[in-house]
């Protein structure tokens, strides 16, 4: 068997070179590295540590539906924060009385090979039920959005994967590999979500629905007199766990009890804001989707399941802890966001200014610059309403953001308590 070896240096080039001039392959120290698979990296690798990670069950392999965020190639036209505008906008483009360009030109739209104005103008102004294909799409971290899904309007719609968020469901958000941000991409949705809700361009976002939805037909007991009241067959809709049968085998051996698929969902959650865990393993969740190590400790399972479960309930804004906030908007004006900025002249807490003379009073330094993914999430979701005003809605959401993530670093201490006895109990 063959063996390998490596040896790095770092500096400039002149002292590369200089160094190369005085070294060749004799007088190295080398150092030499077992490359493990599935990725073969021919870089020094604690093999001990790679041995005990990649024994952990590989998320897409719990989950084995999933697919990445749609991309629909005209986010400013079929996605909007106000549901009436967008219906206006759709109403135009369905309205062959206005001429083709004036809607590419009025609306900034692009033409592909695939997707042609006039073509798809006259498709859908065929489907009188396309209000019904409105929905809400997880845009960015807390930030949902309206959008018209509709297959003519849409270049990626992921329906095989996104057809499961359109009933009552949960998903988890992933990426296959970090981005620059260096920081774990995790989330959770109940709606469909576009390929970046949790990451830069660099990398993509993908979803992990935690049930699937299969349509099915059900016939009435007689035949005969089905046909004779010409009645169709009726439709249900049977909902299964997307999650591997043989996780939940593995984990009621160990338990000696049933668990739940929420139970296993929420567990994930919690491992993955886990600080020991996104800092023990960061070289491989560099790479790959991550691993997840299951406990064979009920009682630590159980535990870390009600954390995820409360960081869960944190990030979709249903957390009764929110509704409750310090956080103040002092002053009057048209609430217009014009140029977000963080001023921390305060020792602990530190205003967030949305234009010259409005602010959002109490917001923490750590809250402020804490990030889902690649995203800065208090600054990102200000700026993406650039020149908005914003309603008191908007004011009320954005507290419960700064709640949300305050509360989210507090409960990752509490994660990391029980997730270091994990390994322990493997």
């Amino acid at each position: 068997m063959a063996k390998v070896f490596h040896a790095e240096i770092y500096g400039l080039r002149e002292a590369k070179y200089d160094w190369l001039n005085k070294h060749n392959i004799k007088n190295v120290k080398w150092k030499r590295i077992i490359p493990h698979p599935d990725f073969y990296l021919f870089i020094p690798t604690d093999n001990k540590l790679a041995n005990q990670y990649y024994s952990f069950e590989k998320i897409n392999e719990i989950f084995p539906v999933n697919s990445v965020g749609i991309v629909t190639a005209r986010d400013n036209f079929v996605i909007d924060f106000d549901k009436k505008k967008l219906e206006r906008r759709i109403e135009d483009f369905r309205n062959l009385k206005i001429d083709d360009e004036i809607i590419k030109q009025t609306y900034d739209l692009n033409e592909n090979q695939s997707w042609k104005i006039k073509e798809q103008r006259e498709k859908l102004k065929k489907d009188f039920d396309w209000k019904d294909s409105i929905t809400k799409i997880l845009y960015r971290p807390f930030d949902e959005r309206w959008i018209l899904y509709h297959d003519e309007m849409i270049e990626r719609s992921r329906k095989e994967v996104m057809q499961h968020m359109l009933k009552e469901n949960v998903g988890l958000i992933l990426s296959r590999q970090l981005d620059k941000s260096g920081i774990l991409p995790a989330f959770i949705t109940y709606q469909i979500i576009d390929a970046h809700s949790i990451t830069s361009a660099v990398s993509i976002s993908y979803l992990f629905p935690l049930y699937l939805y299969y349509e099915q037909k059900q016939k009435k007991s007689n035949p005969l007199l089905q046909m004779m009241i010409f009645e169709p067959e009726s439709k249900y809709h049977s909902k299964q766990p997307n999650i591997k049968q043989e996780l939940f085998e593995e984990l009621s051996k160990s338990f000696k009890k049933e668990v739940t698929p929420e139970e296993i969902f929420y567990y994930i959650y919690a491992v993955l804001y886990s600080n020991i865990y996104r800092t023990k393993y960061a070289e491989f969740l560099k790479i790959d989707f991550p691993r997840i190590p299951f406990t064979k400790n009920y009682k630590l399972f159980i535990q870390l399941a009600k954390l995820g479960k409360q960081l869960a309930d944190l990030h979709l804004l249903k957390s009764e802890e929110l509704e409750k906030t310090s956080l103040k908007f002092p002053i009057e004006g048209n609430i217009k966001v014009e140029k977000p900025r963080f001023d921390s002249a305060k020792r602990d807490n530190g205003k967030v200014w949305i234009n010259k003379k409005q602010f959002f009073d109490g917001v923490r330094k750590e809250v402020w610059q804490y990030q889902i993914g690649g995203y800065q999430v208090c600054e990102k979701w200000l700026k993406d309403r650039k020149d908005i005003i914003l309603s008191l809605d908007d004011i009320k959401t954005y507290s419960k953001i700064v709640m949300a993530l305050s509360k989210t670093i507090a409960l990752q201490k509490e994660i990391d308590k029980y997730f270091s006895k994990v390994e322990n109990h493997l």
